[in-house]
C-alpha cells in the first residue's frame, strides 16, 4: 500500500481543492453506497455469456487505455480467438440504443477510440450509453469468445471477469483527493482488488 501512496503528490493541495472537499466526502459516501449495493446484491450485476475483460482507470482523463484494449484484441486474435469490444462512445453524437462501429465510421458519431480499435484490429465494436446493451448486442449477433470493455471499471452492473487498471505513469494520482476536488473516481485503496496494474508512461 505505502508503493501506491508514493504515487500521490501532495504538494497539488490547493485552496481551491479544500473548498470542494466536502462535496469530495459526499461524492466518497455516495460512491461507497453504490458499490457496496451491488456487492449486497440490492442492485443488479448482469454477467455476460462470455468472459469480459474491463480496462479502465481510477482517476479522470486519459491514462492510456485504449492502446492497451488494441494490444489485447491483438494478442487474443492471434491465439484464434474472435473479440468483441464495448465502450460508451464518449464524445460521439450517436442516438440509437447501440451503435456497431467499423473502420468507417464517423468519429463524431462515436468518438475517435472506437474507430481507431475497429481499424486497428478484427474486433466486433460497439458502442452504447450502457455497456450492458453493447454487449447483450454482440452476444446476440455474434460468435465472440471475449469481450473487453474500453474504460467501465466504476461501472459495476457490468460483471466482468478480469479488472485491468491503466495508471498515467506522469500525472499518476495527482493530489490523491476524490472528485471534484481531486482526480480520482474511487480511493487509491481500489488498486488492491483490481486483477492488472499497468503504470504507463513512468519515467521511473
Amino acid at each position: 500500500m505505502s508503493s501506491i501512496l508514493s504515487f500521490v503528490d501532495h504538494n497539488k493541495l490547493r485552496f481551491t481543492n479544500c473548498l470542494l472537499l466536502p462535496f469530495s466526502v459526499v461524492f466518497f459516501i455516495l460512491s461507497q453506497l453504490r458499490v457496496w449495493g451491488y456487492k449486497a446484491g440490492i442492485l443488479k450485476v448482469i454477467q455476460a455469456e462470455v468472459p469480459v475483460i474491463v480496462v479502465g482507470n481510477i482517476t479522470v482523463g486519459g491514462t492510456g487505455k485504449t492502446p492497451i484494449v488494441i494490444a489485447l484484441c491483438r494478442y487474443f486474435e492471434s491465439q484464434g480467438k474472435s473479440i468483441g469490444v464495448v465502450s460508451r462512445g464518449v464524445g460521439g453524437d450517436y442516438t440509437q440504443d447501440t451503435l456497431t462501429v467499423t473502420p468507417l465510421t464517423d468519429p463524431r458519431e462515436c468518438g475517435d477510440e472506437s474507430v481507431l480499435i475497429a481499424q486497428q484490429t478484427n474486433a466486433q465494436v460497439v458502442v452504447a450509453k450502457r455497456r450492458n446493451k453493447a454487449i447483450k448486442y454482440l452476444t446476440s449477433n455474434y460468435q465472440v469468445d471475449i469481450i473487453i470493455s474500453d474504460d467501465g471499471l466504476q461501472h459495476y452492473a457490468m460483471g466482468r471477469d478480469v479488472e485491468i487498471v491503466v495508471i498515467d505513469g506522469i500525472r499518476r494520482f495527482g493530489n490523491g483527493l476524490l472528485l471534484p476536488s481531486g482526480p480520482l473516481r474511487e480511493p487509491v485503496k481500489r488498486l488492491k482488488s483490481v486483477d492488472i496494474i499497468i503504470n504507463n508512461g513512468s519515467i521511473v
